[in-house]
C-alpha cells in the first residue's frame, strides 16, 4: 500500500465528503402536526422552537463539506434583518403623540420581532436546501394543502362553537403574570373565534388554529392555492379531488361569515393574478372561469343569507376610523426617523378624538392604539423606516420577478400566495405564521427553479 501510494503514476484518492443529509422532520413536523402544536399552546412558538434543530442541522451540513444554498435575492433580506437589529438603538425614542417609555420597556416586543424574523429566515433556507429524496415537492405541497383543510375546519369550529376555548398544557407551565398577559394569551391560549361587535351585535369571527381572525384570513388566502394544486394537479384518486372540491365549497361559509374584507380582496387579487399569468401564455379559459365564478358568487349572494352578511359588513366599517387614524400616525411618525424607524411599535396618547381618552376596564379599545399594528406596511415604515420597508418589499418583489417564468401549477400557486401577502400588507401584520407561509411559498418556487422546472 505504501509503495502504491508513493508511485508517481498512482493518484491519491480525493477526500470523501462526509455523508450528511438534512432531515425533513423539523419542517414536516411543523406542518403535519400543527393542530397538535395549537392544542398544546405552541402554535406560534413552534416556529421558534423548530428553528433550533434546523439551524443545527444546517451548521452540521456545512461542516460536512456541503454547500448551503441561499435563496435568490437573499442579500436584500439580510439587509432588512440588519435594519431591524439596528433598531435596538432607537427603542428609547418617544415620537410625538406617543406614550413615553424606556428602551428596556420595549425590549421584549423588539426581541420577539427580531427573533421571529430570524427563525423564519432559518425556515426559508432550510426548506430550500432539503433534498428531493428527503422531501419531494409533491409532499410539501400536500402538507400546505393539509393546512388549508385545517384552517377551514378551524373556521367551521369558530362558527359552530365561537366561545370554545381551553387552557393549553404549555399555558399551565407559565407564571401567573405571564399567563394572563393579553399578548401571551393570544399565542398560547387556544380559542375557536374572536367574538366582536361589528354589525350592531356580537358576531363570531373564526380564528382557530391561528389565534386572530385577521391571521386566519391571511393564512387561508395563502393556502388555498396549495390545496388546489395538491388535489387537481397531483392527486390521481377521484376521492381526493371530491374531498378537495367539498372543502373549497365549505370554506365559502366561514370566508363570508368571518366578515374579513381583506380576505375577500386577497382572494380576488389572487384569482386575477393567476388568470393574467395564464392569459399571457395564451390560455384565456382562466378569464372565462373567473367570469363564471364571479357570476356564481353574485347569484349566491343574491339568493342566500350570505348576501345580507356581506352588505352589512361593507356598510358597517367600524374599524375604518381606527385604521385610518393609526395609518396616518405611522406615516407622520415615519418622517421623524425616516431611514431606520423607531425599532418597534408605539402606543398613541389617547384616541382619535381626544388625548384624554384611553384604555379602561369598561372600554378596552377606547384609546392608546398601536401605531404599526394595522398592517405590515405601516409597521415596516414606522418601526424600520424606509430602508427596512424597501429591503423587505424588495426581497419578495425580486422573487416574483425571478420566478416569473414558472408557469407550472406550483409556480402559479406560489406566485399567487406572495401576491396575496402584498395585498394583506395594507391591513394585516405578518409575524409569525403569515410570513412563515409566504416564505414557504418562496421556498417552493426556489426548489422548482433549482430543478430547472418552469414550463407546465
Amino acid at each position: 500500500m505504501t509503495i502504491l501510494a508513493s508511485h508517481p503514476s498512482v493518484e491519491a484518492a480525493p477526500p470523501r465528503r462526509a455523508a450528511h443529509r438534512l432531515p425533513a422532520w423539523p419542517l414536516t413536523g411543523i406542518l403535519l402536526l400543527y393542530p397538535l402544536w395549537w392544542a398544546l399552546g405552541l402554535g406560534v412558538l413552534i416556529f421558534f422552537l423548530a428553528a433550533v434543530p434546523m439551524l443545527w442541522a444546517l451548521v452540521r451540513h456545512r461542516a460536512a463539506g456541503h454547500v448551503v444554498k441561499l435563496p435568490p435575492g437573499f442579500v436584500l433580506w439580510l439587509l432588512f434583518l440588519a435594519v431591524v437589529a439596528f433598531g435596538l438603538f432607537t427603542l428609547g425614542a418617544d415620537p410625538a403623540g406617543t406614550v413615553p417609555g424606556t428602551a428596556q420597556s420595549r425590549l421584549v416586543p423588539f426581541a420577539f420581532r427580531l427573533g421571529g424574523y430570524g427563525a423564519l429566515s432559518v425556515l426559508l433556507v432550510y426548506a430550500g436546501n432539503l433534498e428531493r429524496r428527503a422531501l419531494t415537492q409533491e409532499r410539501l405541497v400536500r402538507l400546505l394543502g393539509w393546512l388549508f383543510v385545517v384552517t377551514v375546519a378551524g373556521g367551521v369550529l369558530g362558527m359552530a362553537a365561537p366561545r370554545f376555548e381551553f387552557t393549553a398544557p404549555f399555558e399551565l407551565l407559565l407564571p401567573g403574570h405571564m399567563r394572563h398577559d393579553a399578548f401571551v394569551q393570544s399565542m398560547v391560549h387556544p380559542t375557536a373565534a374572536q367574538v366582536m361587535n361589528l354589525l350592531g351585535g356580537e358576531a363570531p369571527r373564526p380564528g382557530a388554529p391561528w389565534g386572530y381572525t385577521n391571521t386566519w384570513g391571511n393564512n387561508l388566502c395563502q393556502l388555498v392555492g396549495w390545496l388546489a394544486v395538491a388535489a387537481f394537479a397531483f392527486a390521481r384518486r377521484r376521492l381526493v379531488k371530491i374531498f378537495a372540491a367539498v372543502t373549497l365549497l365549505v370554506s365559502l361559509v366561514p370566508i363570508v361569515y368571518s366578515l374579513n374584507r381583506g380576505l375577500w380582496i386577497g382572494l380576488a387579487a389572487m384569482a386575477v393574478y393567476v388568470a393574467v399569468r395564464l392569459a399571457l401564455r395564451g390560455k384565456f379559459a382562466a378569464l372565462g372561469l373567473i367570469a363564471v365564478a364571479a357570476v356564481t358568487v353574485a347569484v349566491a349572494l343574491a339568493v342566500t343569507p350570505l348576501g345580507d352578511v356581506v352588505n352589512a359588513r361593507v356598510e358597517h366599517g367600524k374599524s375604518n376610523g381606527v385604521r385610518m387614524y393609526t395609518t396616518q400616525k405611522a406615516i407622520d411618525g415615519m418622517w421623524e426617523s425616516p431611514l431606520i424607524g423607531f425599532g418597534s411599535t408605539r402606543n398613541t396618547i389617547g384616541g382619535r378624538n381626544s388625548i384624554a381618552v384611553g384604555e379602561s376596564a369598561s372600554c378596552a379599545r377606547c384609546g392608546n392604539f398601536t401605531i404599526g399594528g394595522g398592517g405590515q406596511l405601516w409597521q415596516l415604515l414606522y418601526a424600520h423606516g424606509l430602508l427596512g420597508t424597501v429591503t423587505y418589499v424588495g426581497f419578495f418583489l425580486f422573487g416574483l420577478w425571478r420566478f416569473r417564468r414558472d408557469a407550472t401549477p406550483i409556480g402559479l400557486a406560489g406566485g399567487a400566495a406572495i401576491v396575496s401577502s402584498f395585498t394583506a400588507m395594507f391591513w394585516y401584520n405578518s409575524l409569525v405564521t403569515p410570513l412563515a407561509l409566504t416564505f414557504l411559498a418562496y421556498a417552493v418556487l426556489w426548489r422548482n427553479q433549482q430543478r430547472g422546472i418552469s414550463q407546465p
